[in-house]
């Protein structure tokens, strides 16, 4: 079908060039003959002209409205500048929000990421790992503050949200901000999960499941390797509190 239709098209000034010299010859032979006849012969080039002109007039007016999106930064193709821009809401260390902000979404090599990364945190983090349950750094965390990604930063959990799973890894039933995480579908291992990532920096947080407790009923279940714990003001003085 496409190959009909782009052997078609590129046959199309073939045959309206054919078009134009006929109606060339039929005017040179007109010059002895009556006005009338003539001026038809005229209007029937001027007529097969135009419809070679549309296709050139079509294909310009494209290319001016392309320059002068491109001109004003509003491109179709996002990925054009090489940047991506990303929606996240900013909060402070002791989870006062302080609103949403376009950020230049982080991308890093992987030699960058494993000079930045413990070799745990590189494996959970960027290849999508699992560390071991029961005994990672946040299962039994219980003082106040804010979980931000290990990665980039990125504000992801709160303490308030924090409950007892019962897992072995630290677990919430919501985000911070749903604008700051992103889930995709997840079926490594035979299984149909939903990931949890970073929407700053794609970093692998863990999954989500639908066995959380009230309000939503969701069950966050982080990997302490991709998170770094920030305490509230009234903590920063104390040492992590574990039961």
């Amino acid at each position: 079908m496409n190959s009909f239709g782009g052997n078609r098209a590129a046959s199309e000034p073939v045959i309206w060039y054919a078009m134009i010299k006929e109606s060339d010859r039929k005017l040179n032979e007109a010059d002895n003959q009556s006005n009338p006849q003539k001026e038809r012969l005229i209007g029937r080039r001027a007529f097969v002209g135009s419809l070679v002109a549309i296709p050139a007039l079509v294909a310009f007016g494209f290319a001016e409205i392309r320059g002068i999106s491109d001109a004003f930064g509003d491109s179709s193709d996002q990925h054009g500048s090489g940047i991506v821009k990303v929606s996240i809401v900013e909060f402070t260390d002791s989870g006062q929000r302080k609103g949403l902000v376009m950020e230049d979404k982080v991308v890093k090599t992987e030699e960058e990421w494993r000079k930045q990364l413990t070799p745990e945190q590189y494996k959970v983090a960027r290849k999508k790992g699992t560390e071991r349950p029961f005994s990672n750094l946040y299962a039994e965390n219980h003082d106040k503050g804010m979980y931000r990604c290990i990665c980039c930063g990125n504000a992801l959990f709160s303490s308030d949200t924090k409950f007892e799973s019962g897992t072995g890894w630290p677990s919430f039933y919501e985000p911070i901000a749903p604008e700051n995480v992103k889930t995709e579908s997840d079926r490594s291992f035979f299984m149909k999960r939903t990931e949890v990532m970073c929407a700053k920096c794609d970093a692998h947080l863990g999954h989500v499941f639908d066995d959380g407790p009230k309000p939503t009923g969701l069950r966050y279940c982080m990997n302490s390797a991709s998170l770094n714990f920030v305490k509230g003001e009234e903590n920063k003085d104390q040492e992590p509190k574990k039961t």
